[in-house]
């Protein structure tokens, strides 16, 4: 019971809401662009409970971990190769644009859901800057911390250089992996120092000793927090296209670094153990995962879609409908192999 209290429940909260979002893009930009929308279901199949409300039936079912908007004339992961009637509110009858739009639409909304965390974060919490070259606080098992650095020690040297800032000090260090360096430091007036040699981040390659700075929070304005929102987003995005090009080429470890469905809840489980603002935190980012992940050129993902769209495009015809069903189907049994490496590997990497 605790388990379902503490992590399952909260993962299919902040899962829901997220697919939520994302199917919701899809669904305004269809409804926009003239195209029927026969179901808006949060979960897959089979339905559970629902109300169809015109054209539309909008329900809850049965498995919490997903959901879809049923286009009429579309083929899509319910392989409804019978629904296409040449009707004009029907996707395949749209010009490529407006079919572009509407897949289009459920990855951005994701992104711009992630944009909008952030800047709210930041409008109630306020903008925390860094007082200098002042330890906030270190990473246990880290360098900084086997070496006695503690929170209010101000870095004065590395290596006899000075350090006026914190920037100083980030650059020096992230030059520095792999290399014995000697810090000095001041603490309430003594002077001390030690040699310590940075590790290697993975991720961003460069060296690390496990330092947060010490920071003031002052209040941000609307338009600063906007700005702040875009800024978070772009470094997030940029770092998850790095991880994924280092567990493509192998330099990181894709067992260790590859979270599925399991994991993700165990996450946000322990991210709502940690306050509001983790779990706001994680809900961001997961948000940023689902729609940069759905933009890839995979048949039954958005970008899958957005690919045979290009092609469409290219070609001045579309695809027939018996290549699209293969290519979704080929989709399906790749995404479904994935779900259950990441699965297996997800169990394996807790127990």
């Amino acid at each position: 019971m605790d388990i379902i209290v503490s992590y399952v429940i909260p993962g299919i909260i902040v899962l829901s809401i997220l697919v939520f979002v994302h199917e919701l893009g899809h669904f305004l930009a269809a409804k926009a662009v003239g195209i029927r929308v026969e179901r808006f279901s949060i979960g897959f199949p089979p339905r559970l409970i629902g109300k169809k409300i015109g054209d539309t039936d909008y329900c809850i079912s049965a498995i919490p971990i997903g959901g879809y908007v049923k286009m009429s004339g579309m083929i899509d992961e319910s392989m409804d190769e019978g629904g296409i009637k040449g009707e004009p509110w029907e996707f395949m009858s749209k010009p490529v644009w407006a079919r572009a739009l509407v897949i289009a639409a459920g990855p951005i909304f994701n992104v711009l859901l992630t944009v909008a965390v952030f800047t709210f974060s930041v409008w109630i919490t306020g903008i925390a800057e860094v007082k200098g070259p002042i330890v906030g606080d270190t990473i246990p098992d880290m360098p900084a911390a086997t070496i006695g650095l503690q929170s209010g020690d101000r870095i004065t040297q590395i290596n006899d250089k000075p350090i006026e800032d914190w920037h100083d000090l980030q650059s020096t260090i992230s030059q520095s992996a792999g290399k014995e360096i000697t810090v000095t430091w001041n603490r309430e007036g003594e002077t001390m120092s030690a040699e310590v040699t940075p590790v290697k981040d993975p991720i961003n390659d460069v060296g690390q000793i496990g330092l947060f700075p010490q920071t003031e929070t002052r209040s941000a304005g609307f338009i600063e927090g906007i700005g702040f929102g875009f800024k978070q987003t772009w470094y997030w995005t940029a770092l998850i296209f790095k991880s994924l090009g280092k567990l493509i080429t192998g330099e990181l470890e894709t067992r260790e670094n590859l979270a599925g469905p399991v994991r993700i809840v165990q996450m946000i489980g322990q991210s709502a153990q940690g306050g509001a603002s983790s779990i706001i935190s994680i809900t961001a980012l997961l948000s940023l995962h689902l729609g940069l992940i759905n933009l890839f050129p995979i048949p039954a993902l958005d970008g899958g879609h957005l690919l045979l769209l290009g092609t469409e495009a290219v070609i001045r015809r579309p695809l027939s409908q018996k290549l699209r069903m293969a290519l979704q189907q080929i989709g399906m049994a790749m995404l479904l192999a994935l779900m259950l490496f990441v699965i297996i590997n997800d169990v394996m990497q807790i127990f």
